[in-house]
């Protein structure tokens, strides 16, 4: 085996046993990109075996923020989701200056509900000092994903 190969295989497999993983997107502010972003993610965290309730409430999460930054953003939407051992981080960028804000929605109301499911269903949430990025993670039990 030559150097370089060896050297190829080498970094194959750092990539193959790093202890985190992520991956980023982004998107025009359409509705129907929405979906296409909760399928992304779905199909990071089935590689990354990360299953069951925890990973619906992370691709409910990042469904609900990135409609958010849709409604309410400025700009084309930016997802970043890192998995490392124990716990997702979900953020989202829409480019606006005003930051997310937790409301409560009325009976009634059709709407408003997104950002108190993601805190409801998050181990944490927040906002960038800038206010263009609102993120949330999730804990996932190691060897019970």
């Amino acid at each position: 085996m030559t150097a370089a190969a060896a050297a190829l295989v080498r970094v194959a497999s750092e990539l193959l046993h790093r202890p985190d993983r992520s991956f980023a997107a982004a998107c025009t502010p359409d509705a129907a990109r929405v979906e296409h972003m909760r399928r992304i993610t779905a199909a990071h965290l089935r590689q990354w075996k990360v299953s069951g309730p925890t990973a619906d409430h992370i691709v409910l999460a990042v469904s609900e923020l990135v409609t958010n930054g849709i409604q309410h953003g400025q700009g084309d939407i930016g997802l970043t989701v890192r998995y490392t051992p124990g716990e997702v981080r979900v953020e989202v960028t829409d480019g606006s200056p005003s930051p997310a804000q937790l409301t409560y929605a009325e009976d009634e109301d059709v709407s408003g509900r997104g950002l108190f499911l993601v805190a409801v269903l998050a181990r944490d949430w927040g906002v960038s000092d800038d206010g263009k990025t609102t993120w949330c993670t999730f804990r996932v039990p190691s060897g019970r994903r």
